[in-house]
């Protein structure tokens, strides 16, 4: 990244950065630690992950954390290790142990059924310790605090689950990798934890490693340590917005129009997309409505046009 002096563009060094979370570490984690590689403050985070999760995560950086809300993260896939037989007061391997049974005797067949109901777009009840909010608190913050409550179930869609593997190990338990492709929202704690209630004999999660956000898979992705050797974004601010949402090419004078804040002629475009100019720069995103493709986020301002 260039000098201090040249960062407040907004522009220089600004994109997206896809990490390869580790395990053991949060997401707050990661962007600070990116912040001291990067040697900036600007540096957002476009979701969590949770601690015991590993893989992708999505940052802005610089000007490109005001992309972040603007982002259609809303499919997302993992692979993930259930373990049936135990249930945990977490859903997770992170928790206490609730109750133990003997799952060997679980057919496939059965197995199959259950994550047949759990497909397709379901109510699901979130982890009790998840992030959600409960009358305004966080459903973790108040496990912790040891009040009761109760999280109303939600819509979400899961257009896969499917089990590519199962290991009859000690104890009774049998681990099930598993590959699950889901909408924003999904806990696949919750999956882990709805089939093993519906087999009747417990279940929780040991592995969970997001694969895909959106668009950003883990070929974009790199580690800390990985970073730290090389440290810059995975996608320029440009490269970020090509990526990210649909886009139309605009002449000079349209690009002009929009880095002054005024509005363009529509063209049909569903949501939010990037209007690029004749250099291949991303001038804005923009959104129509009625007779106007106005601007919801001006990438390049006139007063930074050239940078």
């Amino acid at each position: 990244m260039s000098a201090r002096g040249k960062l407040s563009s907004g522009l220089v060094g600004a994109g997206l950065l896809v990490v390869d979370k580790d395990q053991g570490v949060t997401s707050h984690d990661v962007v600070a630690s990116c912040r001291k590689l990067l040697n900036t403050r600007k540096v957002g985070h476009a979701g969590t992950l949770d601690p015991m999760a590993t893989g992708v995560l999505v940052l802005g950086v610089e000007r490109a954390t005001k992309m972040l809300g603007l982002l259609a993260l809303t499919t997302k896939a993992y692979t993930a290790t259930i373990r049936l037989g135990r249930t945990t007061t977490t859903d997770d391997a992170e928790g206490d142990t609730i109750a133990d049974v003997d799952a060997s005797a679980v057919r496939d067949d059965d197995i199959a059924n259950e994550i047949g109901r759990l497909s397709g777009d379901i109510e699901q009840v979130p982890s009790s310790v998840s992030a959600i909010k409960v009358d305004g608190q966080r459903a973790h913050k108040l496990v912790r605090a040891g009040e009761e409550f109760t999280i109303p179930a939600r819509r979400v869609t899961v257009s896969r689950f499917d089990v590519v593997a199962r290991r009859d190990v000690t104890d009774g338990f049998v681990d099930l990798d598993v590959e699950v492709e889901c909408s924003s929202g999904t806990y696949v704690r919750a999956l882990a934890r709805d089939l093993g209630s519906a087999l009747g004999v417990g279940g929780h999660l040991t592995v969970l490693r997001r694969t895909r956000v959106g668009p950003f898979t883990l070929e974009h992705a790199r580690t800390l340590e990985q970073l730290a050797d090389a440290p810059a974004v995975s996608l320029d601010i440009d490269e970020a917005a090509r990526t990210a949402f649909p886009h139309r090419q605009i002449d000079a004078a349209e690009a002009e129009a929009i880095s002054q804040g005024r509005w363009l002629d529509p063209i049909g475009l569903p949501g939010v997309y990037a209007a690029i100019d004749p250099t291949g720069h991303t001038i804005a995103l923009l959104q129509e409505k009625g007779k106007r493709a106005s601007s919801v986020m001006v990438v390049r301002p006139a007063t930074l046009r050239g940078l």
